[in-house]
């Protein structure tokens, strides 16, 4: 069975570093971290735990920027969303899962077009 490893990009990870600075003394941005952290280790165990995103729907900056072929989404509370891409790691035993983001819902409308 292959490893399972969790890499964040550069947005994800500075929301990230955002969220345990306020998680002290917020109890909102605690309760996303601790989602947030749960929700990775439910990825550690299966990959393909969240809902896929249909290929025609990934955002184009995704494509570029990224170079990814697909999207995750998994629920957040308060109505955030954890966007991840797998992909086979460079060594022939580990599965990469990247999160691309961590998003609120106004930013998440906003990335695939949405109205509000």
């Amino acid at each position: 069975m292959k490893r399972v490893v969790i890499r964040l990009t550069p947005e994800a990870e500075e929301v990230y570093q955002f969220l345990k600075i306020k998680a002290p003394d917020s109890k909102q941005e605690e309760t996303l971290l601790n989602a947030f952290l749960q929700k990775v280790e439910l990825l550690k165990r299966n990959f393909q735990y969240g809902q896929p995103i249909a290929k025609n729907l990934i955002p184009p900056d995704y494509r570029t920027r990224y170079g990814i072929t697909n999207l995750f989404r998994v629920e957040l509370p308060l109505y955030w969303r954890m966007l991840y891409t797998v992909m086979d790691g460079n060594s022939g035993d580990e599965t990469l899962v990247i999160v691309v983001d961590l998003v609120n819902h106004r930013k998440y409308n906003k990335i695939f077009g949405y109205k509000n």
